[in-house]
């Protein structure tokens, strides 16, 4: 069953879905209420008294215009209230007393203050005012100074004041909406960007773990099948560094793939990140995969923050997985961590002599049977633009690029105080024979 608040808010919503019928009912209503009015007689001392006289039919037609005039309000406001003052200040000059024609004037005032600016309302509603004033004034039998050519001078100035109190409140309530619209969309874009950029971190560690631990697997794993039959204490050997290298990458793992979990989960791990302290360790573990790796110099002052800690880190990891991967046999790499003022240098250097074709090509998966981990490029790899991305995070740059006489260098400068941004994407020229 329909209430009656319910039926007033359904016809509420139609006639705002529909203005040419709301201002077609509202003309009505304004000819309906000045076609009363007119029956009034203004009287002398003791108020109006009504049904003693009778509208003129000129007052009448004139009457009709301008309520048919406010039809068109929306779509011409100054037009339409050109006419209707027009019409009121005819009224006033040949009528005596006049019909309250200035009924549909001020509708019409109203509907151009809430429509315009103040400027262009004040100077409109001075000129409205004055005009039909001086004409109830001038050419109506009353004195000047009468209730009803005050009247005129007073609804006048409260059509001007009210459109324009309302033309303030629309421009509020849109620019309140607006703001709110756009620090939504902000709030959205801010929570993409964040995922990305949270997304791209964890692929790194991810890239970073498996690609160190599954290399040392696989070559640990090549020299076990190797000599399982002549040395089977050198496989025994092989197979326990395989043993620690998977237990090392399921740890590291496990640690990157606790970021995933929610907040307050008790089971997310709590283990620090890795960084320089053990440096020595991941250090061991290549010299175990048969790559002879020398400390040239390692940084003994206080600890670095630990986002630069942890990029220094995965910066020297990638760097000696990629010259176990693709500097060929017999090589040699060198490790050197030092400040230089505000700012930790990181370098590796090797002395391989790869392919040219593997040195300027990127990371590739390699061949298990061989034992090598070197096989063909394939163009997917992304060791070195993790590296980049880690580096220009913190507002520092990495340089990658053959050596002069053989092998390759990669130099990476990290601010001591870490600042977080973008990361920009490495363009071409960059890294100059990238080997990944």
């Amino acid at each position: 069953m329909t209430t009656l608040p319910s039926g007033f808010a359904r016809a509420r919503r139609w006639l705002r879905d529909h203005p040419l019928a709301f201002d077609a009912t509202l003309a009505f209503c304004v000819l309906i209420a000045m076609i009363c009015g007119s029956f009034a007689d203004p009287g002398k001392g003791h108020g109006p008294t009504f049904g003693t006289r009778t509208p003129e039919v000129f007052s009448v037609l004139l009457m009709v215009l301008a309520a048919s005039a406010l039809v068109l309000r929306r779509r011409h406001p100054m037009a339409v209230l050109a006419v209707t003052g027009g019409l009121t200040a005819t009224e006033y000059i040949f009528m005596d007393p006049p019909a309250p024609v200035v009924m549909s004037t001020v509708i019409a005032l109203y509907t151009v203050a809430s429509r315009t600016d103040r400027p262009t309302t004040w100077r409109v509603g001075l000129l409205t005012m004055g005009v039909l004033t001086v004409a109830a004034m001038v050419f109506g039998s009353t004195p000047w100074y009468s209730q009803e050519n005050l009247g005129v001078f007073a609804w006048t100035g409260m059509a001007s004041a009210a459109g324009d109190a309302v033309r303030s409140r629309r421009a509020f309530v849109d620019a309140i909406r607006e703001r709110a619209e756009r620090a939504e969309r902000t709030r959205e874009e801010e929570a993409r960007r964040r995922v990305a950029e949270e997304r791209l971190r964890i692929a790194r560690d991810l890239h970073d773990v498996v690609a160190h631990h599954i290399a040392l697997v696989n070559v640990q794993a090549g020299v076990a099948a190797h000599v399982m039959d002549k040395r089977p204490d050198q496989a025994k050997e092989a197979l326990a560094h395989v043993r620690d290298a998977s237990r090392s990458a399921l740890n590291e793992l496990r640690v990157t793939v606790g970021l995933l979990r929610q907040s307050g989960d008790p089971e997310a791990p709590t283990e620090p990140a890795p960084g320089l302290a053990v440096l020595d360790e991941l250090v061991t573990t290549f010299r175990n995969a048969g790559l002879p790796v020398e400390v040239a110099g390692a940084d003994r002052g206080p600890k670095l923050p630990a986002a630069v800690d942890l990029a220094a880190y995965r910066v020297i990891q990638e760097a000696l997985t990629n010259v176990r991967k693709h500097a060929g046999a017999g090589a040699r790499a060198e490790v050197s961590v030092v400040r230089v003022g505000v700012t930790a240098e990181i370098t590796v250097l090797d002395n391989g002599r790869g392919s040219a074709a593997r040195r300027a090509g990127t990371e590739s998966g390699g061949d298990p049977a061989d034992g090598s981990g070197t096989g063909a490029p394939d163009g997917g790899g992304h060791g070195l633009l993790g590296m980049r991305e880690r580096v220009t995070a913190l507002g520092g740059a990495l340089t990658a690029g053959p050596r002069y006489g053989g092998g390759f260098r990669v130099h990476a400068i990290l601010p001591i105080e870490a600042r977080t941004g973008e990361p920009e994407p490495p363009g071409p020229a960059a890294v100059t024979g990238e080997r990944r």
